[in-house]
Formats: C-alpha cells, sequence, structure tokens
C-alpha cells in the first residue's frame, strides 16, 4: 500500500511540474514574466525529454526567443554587453539548443534557418567574459546540430559561414570555445560533403591547414589535451582526401611528427593512434619527381 502511495505521490509531483513547464512556457510571451520564465525553463531542459516540441509547436514562443536575441544586437557593436544581458540571452540560447538537439524539430529549425540569427554573435572579437559566454553559448548550439550526425546539418551549415567564423574563433577564442569550434569543424569534415567543399579549393584548404598549424604551435606551448585531440582527428580526416594528403606532407607541423606531445598524450591511447595513423597516411605513395622533390597539389 505504501509504494502505491509513493507512486501516486511521485505522479501527482509530475503533474505539478508540467503545469509549471505549460506555465513557463506561456509566460514566455509576455516581456514582463519572459525573463524568470527563460531561468526556469533553461534549468528543466534537460530533466523535460519533450520540451522542445513544447517549445516549437506553441504559440508565439520560438518568435520570443529571436527577439531576446535579437535585442542583443545593438549591444554587440560598440561592444557593450553587460553580464546580465549575456546570462538572460543565453537562457535563451540554451533553450534553442534543446529544439536544435530534438529530432522531432531539427529539420524545422533548420529550415528556419535559425542557426543564422547566432552568427553575429559569433563575429564579436570582444573578450570581456560576458561576450566569452555569449559565443561559447551560441557555438553549443550548432554544436548541438553537429552533434546528431545528421546529413541535412552538413548541408545546411555548408550554405553559410559556419567555417570561417570557427576558424578566427579556433585562432583567438578561450580555450573551451577553441575547442567547442574545432568540434564543429572536425564533424564537417568527417563528414564526406564536408570534407569535399573544404579541400575543392586550395584556399579553403590552405586556410584550415593555417589556422591548425597555429594551434599546433600554441598548443606546444599552453597543451590542452582535450583541444589537441580534436585538431589531431581534423588533420587525420584532411589526410584521407588524396590532394589535402599531398598538401600536408609540406605543412604538417613539426611538433605532431617529433615527441612534442608525447607527454601529453601520454594516457590518451585514441589520440596517440590517431596521430600514429596521420603519419603513416603521409607517408605511403608518396609521389616525387626525378629530383626526389614531393610535387604540389594539383
Amino acid at each position: 500500500m505504501l509504494a502505491t502511495g509513493a507512486a501516486v505521490t511521485t505522479a501527482g509531483l509530475a503533474q505539478v511540474d508540467r503545469e509549471k513547464i505549460y506555465q513557463w512556457i506561456n509566460e514566455l510571451s509576455s516581456p514582463e514574466t519572459r525573463e524568470n520564465a527563460l531561468l526556469e525553463l533553461s534549468k528543466k531542459r534537460e530533466s523535460v525529454t519533450d520540451l522542445a516540441p513544447m517549445l516549437w509547436h506553441s504559440c508565439g514562443t520560438i518568435a520570443a526567443l529571436l527577439q531576446e536575441i535579437v535585442n542583443i544586437y545593438p549591444s554587440i557593436n560598440p561592444p557593450t554587453l553587460t553580464a546580465h544581458q549575456s546570462n538572460r540571452v543565453c537562457n535563451a540560447l540554451a533553450l534553442l539548443q534543446c529544439v536544435a538537439s530534438h529530432v522531432e524539430t531539427r529539420s524545422a529549425f533548420l529550415a528556419a534557418h535559425i542557426p543564422l540569427f547566432l552568427y553575429p554573435f559569433l563575429h564579436t572579437v570582444s573578450k570581456t567574459r560576458p561576450f566569452e559566454y555569449l559565443r561559447l553559448t551560441s557555438l553549443g548550439v550548432i554544436g548541438a546540430l553537429v552533434k546528431t550526425d545528421e546529413q541535412e546539418v552538413i548541408n545546411f551549415l555548408l550554405t553559410t559561414e559556419i567555417i570561417p567564423l570557427c576558424l578566427r574563433i579556433m585562432e583567438s577564442g578561450s580555450e573551451l570555445s577553441k575547442t567547442v569550434a574545432t568540434f564543429i569543424l572536425q564533424k564537417i569534415l568527417l563528414d564526406d560533403t564536408g570534407l569535399a567543399y573544404i579541400c575543392q579549393t586550395y584556399e579553403r584548404f590552405s586556410h584550415v591547414a593555417m589556422i591548425l598549424g597555429k594551434m599546433v604551435l600554441q598548443l606546444s606551448k599552453e597543451p590542452s589535451a582535450r583541444l589537441l585531440k580534436h585538431v589531431v582527428r581534423c588533420y587525420l580526416r584532411l589526410s584521407d582526401n588524396s590532394r589535402a594528403r599531398e598538401a600536408l606532407r609540406q605543412c604538417l607541423p613539426d611538433q605532431l611528427k617529433d615527441t612534442t606531445f608525447a607527454q601529453v598524450l601520454k594516457d590518451d591511447s585514441t589520440t596517440k593512434r590517431w596521430l600514429a595513423q596521420l603519419v603513416k597516411n603521409l607517408q605511403e605513395g608518396q609521389v616525387t619527381d626525378p629530383r626526389g622533390i614531393p610535387l604540389p597539389p594539383q
């Protein structure tokens, strides 16, 4: 009897929680109640599995979230974003990430081109904490999209400026932002369409290779095993393309060929294996001219 009572109580609590969720979603439509509703819903996004469809299909909710994003644009240039503004818009971004992650809402999210509303945030360069948090949370939305390994996500992103945006953050962002931006590039490269796109022109490939090379140099001075893992995976994937492989024979940083990162990777068997495979890929089938000089990419 006690167990049945406990079950009823749990069901009752769940129902109360659902009622609160419905209430907060309704409160997003009103500017007076929106800020608290954003905060409460962002806390619940992990525990309420169907929150994304509820947000997407409720009247005016996505428009309210986009309004929160657009309201911040004037604070980007000149960069006057406050911590309070940043926290508030990041709660809205967290709810959009929830929608981006969910199988039922992802396609509609892309069809509406909602990620493009985040790109102005990725263009920012201010190093203050509110801007770092804004960039990192915006990258999190794109990261949630690519994590799904869906072809439609890559196809959409390749029609946008996400690659140069990620490359800029990889060069000059905080370590955490660099890690997420490099993860996004890695996921694009792991898709055959993405790899072909980046290796289609020498300009695209050389921009990616140049930034990765700068990161290796920086990592040799300030090691980060997590960031290095993504960088090595990007290089390994590039080596799957024959033209990129030829170019990498010329421009792969020496630090990836010698023992520079031996200490950093001593407990990371996966990255060590990737690095060994990369070096092997570049050594195999090397084409040289009669003087023994590797030929440039065609």
